[in-house]
């Protein structure tokens, strides 16, 4: 549901912001179709842009952001507030996060989420909250954590897989815990969504297994291989996930950007017409059963590939996923690659202006979120000023 009540108060900005930015369409548009952005805070890709900058200066970063996206006619932003099970809040269950200040667990000095969501809420744009549930660290050294961190306290909660740490999601007390602490967020900001990335368990690495395999002898009952199990669990996570968001906040959407396969055809009939990784057996992120059950409100695949792409072609990928929502009452977004305009077979600066027009053809796509913010102003800026120009200009 798009809040066209708020996209008024940013008309009083809009003649600032041309003056600001030379644009001409820079209020946030009163259009019901999602056009998002990701902001990624993970690895400071977006925003902060580094650790350790002042709270004024992270703000100034962040409003810039914003003005951008009003100027290229969002309604909404998705901002990464949990990126490595840590918070842009002061949370009571989790520290700070260290891609704000450099050091987990100490105080930025102000309450970003709240500066967060009332600085998109006074442009007209939404505000998604945006969690990793269970990525712990980027590295795989648990040492490298605060001593209060609970996955120093409950190191039985952890695994270590390709370099990185990670909650294990076959924990039960895993599961609640990562949703309470995403609740905790939800309960105290006025959210207008709650919105979940693709991690899940953790992307293959050649010739690694998962270490679960006590933690599926100790919980796997009922279960005769260990893939349906971890699908379970992940099934477990999303459904009561949703289930708790809309207690909380009932206007609110809860959604998952999940990878954009999930699973081919040559696996499965109902799969799309495509020869990729699967979400369904390499993440355990059964999505099409999402979608079905109605666990979420909307579902936002990584469609990150081109026309004509030898795996996973653009143009063979959103009609699967438009079939896939018919009959249900789930929004599609589709999850667009600004990121990747220019990299070798995507030279084409028209490529996304393409993908529009393309889904305007398909009858259950209503809308687009962007990857990623800084993208926007950089490698993508000629691509996203053909798509503003193209199809969100009046």
């Amino acid at each position: 549901m798009r809040k066209l009540g708020l996209l008024g108060t940013a008309m009083g900005l809009a003649a600032v912001l041309v003056g600001l930015l030379g644009t001409a369409g820079v209020a946030a548009p009163s259009s019901t179709a999602m056009r998002g952005v990701w902001i990624a805070s993970v690895a400071n890709t977006d925003w902060p842009s580094r650790q350790g900058l002042s709270a004024e200066q992270q703000r100034s970063e962040y409003r810039a952001m914003l003005d951008r996206a009003v100027a290229n006619r969002m309604n909404a932003v998705f901002v990464q507030v949990r990126p490595t099970a840590d918070a842009f809040w002061p949370s009571p269950l989790e520290p700070w996060s260290h891609w704000l200040t450099g050091q987990q667990g100490r105080d930025p000095g102000y309450d970003p989420m709240r500066f967060l969501v009332d600085e998109a809420h006074q442009r007209g744009l939404e505000f998604h909250a945006w969690f990793n549930p269970y990525r712990v660290s980027m590295t795989d050294d648990p040492n490298s954590l605060v001593p209060t961190h609970p996955a120093r306290i409950h190191p039985e909660w952890t695994f270590s897989y390709g370099g990185k740490l990670y909650y294990d999601p076959g924990v039960p007390q895993v599961r609640r815990f990562v949703t309470d602490a995403i609740m905790d967020a939800v309960s105290r900001y006025d959210v207008d969504g709650v919105h979940l990335d693709d991690y899940f368990y953790p992307y293959p690495v050649d010739g690694r297994r998962i270490p679960d395999e006590r933690t599926f002898a100790a919980h796997g009952k009922g279960f005769d291989n260990i893939d349906d199990w971890r699908r379970d669990n992940v099934n477990d996570l999303v459904s009561g996930l949703d289930e708790r968001v809309h207690a909380v906040r009932p206007d609110a959407e809860f959604g998952v950007s999940p990878f954009g396969i999930w699973r081919n055809a040559s696996s499965d009939p109902a799969g799309s017409d495509t020869n990729g990784m699967e979400s369904y057996s390499s993440i355990f992120a059964d999505t099409r059963r999402w979608v079905r059950e109605g666990w979420v409100d909307y579902i936002a695949p990584q469609v990150y590939w081109q026309f004509g792409h030898p795996a996973a072609d653009y143009a063979k990928v959103v009609p699967w996923w438009s079939r896939t929502v018919e009959g249900t009452d789930v929004k599609l977004y589709i999850g667009q690659a600004a990121y990747k305009v220019g990299q070798p077979n995507w030279t084409d600066p028209a490529e996304l202006t393409h993908h529009l027009t393309f889904n305007a053809g398909q009858p259950h796509v209503e809308g687009d979120i962007y990857f990623s913010a800084k993208s926007l102003a950089t490698v993508a800026e000629e691509a996203m000023a053909r798509v503003v120009h193209d199809h969100y200009t009046p």
